[in-house]
């Protein structure tokens, strides 16, 4: 299905990212990060890496710095979803 959406500089910013690792198109890469946030199990103790933000979405806090593409692997092979 095709469709427009509008996205957010950061996200687009992470899923560019996500895709780039994967290598794959960015709309494939927003359907899998979605279906995996869909079905991931809520974990009693969250990470301490991660705060909430206003809209619900657990993220990483910001420090200043730019997140490669390697970093995003690194962290998705850690949570072993990559």
């Amino acid at each position: 299905m095709r469709t427009n959406v509008t996205l957010e500089d950061d996200v687009y910013q992470l899923a560019s990212l996500y895709a780039t690792a994967k290598g794959m198109t960015l709309g494939a890469a927003i359907g899998e990060l979605i279906r995996k946030a869909s079905t991931a199990p809520r974990s009693q103790s969250p990470s301490t890496r991660l705060i909430t933000a206003p809209n619900g979405l657990r993220i990483v806090p910001s420090r200043g710095e730019v997140v490669t593409s390697e970093m995003v692997q690194e962290a998705l092979e850690e949570d072993d979803l990559g």
